[in-house]
């Protein structure tokens, strides 16, 4: 799009789009919402770009984003034009939307957020569902309407939060892919494994075909084996799935959920897909910002990872520990959400890291540093509290010298607060 566009620039949509409620930077409730009525009611009036593609969805506690890409390069390599949308962004909110040349550019996000946020005032005037849209539908919006700008074949859609009542539940995905199943965003999702397994099943539809990560488990009870749960609503349904057992390793059991989910729609009709599509070119190309991402400064390692649940954060240590650099205990620098089961993660930390040093980013619900760092000490942990994550990487990368590495973790938004500092190895 040249500098004659008729749109106005990407900061004015960007200040427009911001003055609406963003439950990513605030305390949520199991109140946020009851129904999609504001996505329904802004698709319809941008023309339904949600229908102008082929769709696959993708819902689970970890691994989405990973899953989501991976199945997006996938498609590329059988030759398709792909859009995928992913959420939350590191740096940039270009990040969340991405195109077959890359990440969106600013003056085509600048047209669709200019777009979504007319029909959102549209809404306002007459008073229908659209006007209630929060940041995220809007966000989610744009990126339907960017896609069909680009005319793109497929668009590969990362949950946000939950599935039944997330944003991008307008879509009708040919293939859904469910990654995991955790105890995370209890107050909104509920507080048992079924509970939150219903939640996320609520992407599944009549006519598509289901990739599920999630094993049934009659050992956890009914109440907690999801995988059998989320089996009788797919056969309900009518839905054909197939289950992709986990393995050891988190990256090999996101690339086998996406070999699976190609070999679904290859099954379906779509001959040019099939798990062979999943090539060591399409993986290379699927890594995201802040996955395990390795940086060096001041002559020391160091690595990214946003996860922020026990078990992420256990996959993310046994990848860890077969690289040379992380012979010895990390130091890790660590910030997490106010929702985030603290007492986990810092158990699943004791006897692995050197020091914690606790943080928060301003204008996220990150628990206080000090509470933090408090917690930590109860777990046996030797820890540190900073105001700021800057000076609680200073801190660690003194500490790491002169053999040492540096792990930051908990949160995507204390690695968007960090990765701008530093080089990639």
């Amino acid at each position: 799009m040249s500098h004659s566009s008729p749109y106005p620039p990407l900061a004015e949509s960007l200040a427009r789009l911001n003055a609406r409620i963003n439950w990513e930077r605030k305390l949520r409730s199991g109140a946020m919402r009851v129904d999609v009525a504001p996505m329904v009611d802004l698709m319809v009036r941008l023309g339904n770009p949600e229908r102008a593609f082929r769709s696959i969805h993708v819902a689970g506690t970890k691994g989405k984003g990973s899953v989501a890409r991976l199945l997006g390069e996938g498609l590329r390599e059988a030759g398709y034009s792909v859009g995928v949308y992913a959420s939350p962004h590191v740096e940039r909110l270009n990040e969340r939307v991405h195109l077959d040349q890359g990440w969106i550019d600013d003056a085509a996000l600048a047209a669709a957020l200019f777009d979504v946020l007319e029909a959102r005032e549209a809404a306002e005037r007459v008073g229908t569902e659209g006007a209630g849209a929060t940041w995220f539908d809007l966000v989610t919006a744009a990126a339907f309407v960017a896609f069909r700008a680009a005319a793109v074949d497929w668009a590969v859609v990362e949950v946000g939060l939950g599935g039944r009542l997330d944003s991008t539940n307008v879509i009708h995905g040919d293939l859904c892919v469910i990654t995991s199943i955790d105890l995370e965003h209890t107050d909104i999702l509920g507080s048992t494994r079924v509970a939150i397994a219903r939640e996320k099943a609520g992407i599944l539809k009549v006519g598509c075909v289901l990739a599920l990560g999630v094993p049934a488990d009659r050992s956890r009870g009914a109440q907690e084996d999801a995988g059998a749960e989320i089996a009788r609503i797919a056969a309900n349904l009518g839905i054909y799935w197939e289950v992709v057992p986990p393995t050891a390793s988190f990256a090999a059991t996101n690339q086998a959920l996406a070999r699976r989910g190609l070999e679904l729609l290859g099954k379906r009709g779509w001959e040019r897909l099939g798990p062979d599509c999943l090539t060591a070119a399409a993986i290379a190309r699927a890594q995201l910002p802040g996955r395990l991402e390795v940086f060096s400064t001041a002559g020391v390692t160091v690595v990214l990872d946003g996860a922020h649940v026990a078990s992420s954060v256990a996959s993310a240590l046994r990848q860890l520990s077969e690289r040379e650099f992380a012979k010895r205990p990390p130091q890790v620098v660590l910030a997490l959400g106010q929702d985030k089961d603290a007492a986990s993660i810092l158990k699943t930390l004791s006897g692995v890291a050197d020091r914690v040093h606790c943080t928060s980013v301003e204008g996220s619900l990150h628990r206080d540093p000090a509470q933090l760092a408090a917690l930590a000490a109860d777990q046996g942990l030797v820890s540190q509290a900073h105001t700021s994550p800057t000076d609680a990487l200073s801190n660690a990368l003194e500490r790491a010298q002169p053999d040492g590495w540096v792990l930051v973790i908990g949160s995507l938004h204390l690695v968007g607060a960090l990765r701008g500092r530093l080089v990639p190895a």
